[in-house]
């Protein structure tokens, strides 16, 4: 009884191995509806996120060798107002795409887009989404105010302070920044050191921009290392990354190049380092 039934359901499992096989093997998406203007819906589900209020020790505390340590941070980087790098600093805090695109331009060599990479550019554009979603905890949490809030000094982003909420910590330009960096420098891994150069660049603009101190950023690097760690568990992600190859090597054999004056970039990052 036992041997015919299997027999039987030979057939049956072959169709299910089958189907599974052409799950996993087709490619993940490139266009997807915004969840809301300008986001689309990450890789992860709300309880596969990190837990950020579990994960981070508190912010410093009133009157801590931390907190002295994050203002004189911040005072320094007051000389840097108007310079190339409070430019780039405000060029950096662009989240939208597709100008977020050329934050690693440079680093990675080529340019990003939804017409020539659409694979990297759906990769960076989910990855922004579950970064972003893993701080909400404990930004909620914790409730720090921002340094221009506090100073009453001008953020290289004036226009964008009216919608701010004194949820500076952990830095969520940060986090995404970090995340972007671990998921890029798998990509194109020849590329890594100038792309997570870049990508800690990115997290102390937010300290020359004003907007952050110092730990927020660092906290917020460890919420962006935490949400790569959970997306290497998403096959959805994983498969983006390995097409996000192909694209970069694609193009690199198509001659593409980055469209922005990267010895400008450069020189404007030198400034404060």
């Amino acid at each position: 009884m036992f041997i015919e039934s299997a027999r039987f359901s030979r057939p049956v499992l072959l169709a299910a191995l089958l189907a599974a096989g052409c799950a996993t093997v087709a490619p993940p998406p490139t266009e997807l509806p915004e969840v809301r203007p300008g986001y689309v819906a990450g890789y992860l589900q709300p309880a596969e996120l990190p837990d950020g209020v579990a994960l981070l020790p508190p912010p410093p505390a009133a009157g801590s060798a931390a907190v002295a340590a994050d203002e004189e941070a911040y005072r320094a980087t007051r000389k840097l107002k108007d310079t190339p790098r409070w430019k780039l600093a405000e060029k950096d805090a662009e989240l939208r795409f597709p100008q977020a695109t050329e934050v690693f331009s440079c680093a990675l060599g080529m340019a990003i887009s939804a017409e020539k990479t659409p694979h990297l550019n759906m990769l960076l554009r989910r990855v922004r989404m579950d970064a972003s979603r893993a701080n909400d905890k404990p930004k909620d949490h914790y409730k720090r105010p921002r340094p221009f809030m506090v100073t009453k000094e001008p953020s290289c982003t004036p226009k964008e302070e009216a919608r701010m909420k004194p949820d500076s910590y952990p830095s969520g330009h940060a986090s995404i920044g970090w995340a972007w960096a671990l998921t890029l420098a798998e990509v194109a891994p020849d590329r890594a050191d100038a792309i997570l150069a870049r990508g800690y660049a990115y997290g102390q603009n937010r300290v020359v921009c004003g907007v952050h101190y110092a730990s927020d950023v660092e906290a917020g690097r460890v919420i962006g290392a935490a949400t790569v760690s959970r997306l290497h568990t998403n096959p959805v992600f994983q498969a983006q990354i390995a097409e996000a190859r192909k694209e970069v090597e694609a193009a690199r054999a198509a001659g593409l190049k980055s469209p922005l004056d990267c010895a400008a970039e450069a020189k404007a990052l030198a400034i404060g380092r």
